[in-house]
């Protein structure tokens, strides 16, 4: 399967939220986070990034929220397991283009491995990062998937909603519209 998710992007968002890479269901549906044990679109709109929760196949009004969606590695896959460390490194020069082209003001990567992956950092601490991407500010936030039992619904929109604070407090584009 060679299915390509497509970006939901604009100019100047707020936001870009940054997946490690397409699930292969994802990928098939042409739906970003489509898999129903995904949390990613509820607690967008628990975290109060969105007025109501968004359907998968209704993710581009997410750009009404002056937020967008990409990931680092193209390829779909079962599991993000299944990604190779140079298959980070491959696509970095063109994820770093991608993110100065549209300049959001925070670039969110869901979960760890694919900062990690990009800026070569072994430790990677939740939050923002010292260390801007592209010209945009860097914030780790946990991977919602429904695999991620290390965090419960209650503590992914309580880590959004302190990304969605920040937005606030740096961004004078309002958050909903």
């Amino acid at each position: 399967m060679n299915n390509r998710l497509a970006d939901i992007l604009a100019d100047h968002l707020n936001v870009v939220f940054c997946g490690i890479n397409p699930g292969k269901g994802s990928a098939a549906l042409g739906l970003h986070f489509a898999n129903r044990s995904n949390r990613f679109w509820r607690t967008l709109h628990l975290a109060g990034f969105t007025p109501d929760e968004i359907r998968p196949e209704h993710g581009a009004t997410l750009l009404n929220y002056h937020c967008g969606l990409t990931t680092v590695v193209e390829r779909p896959t079962a599991s993000a397991g299944e990604l190779a460390r140079h298959e980070f490194t491959d696509a970095a020069a063109a994820f770093e283009q991608k993110i100065r082209r549209y300049q959001p003001r925070f670039l969110a990567f869901l979960g760890k491995a694919g900062y990690s992956a990009l800026s070569g950092q072994r430790e990677i601490a939740w939050g923002l990062q010292p260390q801007p991407l592209g010209g945009a500010a860097v914030w780790v936030l946990p991977n919602p998937s429904g695999r991620n039992l290390a965090f419960s619904l209650e503590q992914l929109v309580s880590a959004y909603g302190q990304l969605r604070e920040a937005i606030a407090h740096a961004d004078p584009q309002p958050l909903l519209s």
